[in-house]
């Protein structure tokens, strides 16, 4: 195998790539030699033509990264085998639980501004909320029912 250097520089120039990029696909014997014996432009610019050299493609930044990231912003890939930290660290509990007795709080302003259950009431289920009595709203919401219920019949 003789050095092949001029060749290749000649044909990155001609090609607009660089000297990494260019590929010699001379596989016969005296395909090799023509292009040992190409020296000038002309004669590598032949070459290229007849396809004894090349330019392989440049490659692109992979998207696959990037895809992850997308799909994390969309909330995508937060299964189980996704999660490095525990429950609570992933979820501060004390945002959660404000986020809670707020709910809690205005669903029974709601109540007592319609008149729907009294300022005594209000009273006695606000403070059973703020002591965590009612895992959520819905908790809330079912236990009020069941009492006004019983407090028909």
């Amino acid at each position: 195998m003789s050095d092949l250097t001029l060749q290749k520089r000649i044909a990155a120039e001609l090609l607009g790539v660089g000297i990494s990029r260019v590929r010699i696909l001379a596989s016969k014997e005296d395909e090799m030699e023509e292009v040992e014996s190409a020296i000038t432009a002309d004669d590598v610019r032949k070459l290229i033509k007849r396809g004894l050299i090349t330019a392989i493609p440049a490659k692109a930044n992979s998207r696959g990264r990037w895809r992850r990231l997308k799909g994390k912003s969309k909330s995508q890939r937060r299964g189980y085998g996704s999660r490095k930290g525990t429950k609570t660290a992933r979820s501060d509990p004390k945002k959660e639980w404000v986020s809670r007795i707020r709910k809690m709080r205005k669903y029974l302003k709601y109540l007592r501004d319609k008149k729907m259950i009294d300022a005594k009431t209000y009273r006695k289920y606000y403070m059973l909320a703020k002591g965590g009595a009612f895992a959520s709203l819905s908790a809330l919401r079912s236990h009020i029912e069941k009492e006004m219920a019983a407090s028909r019949r």
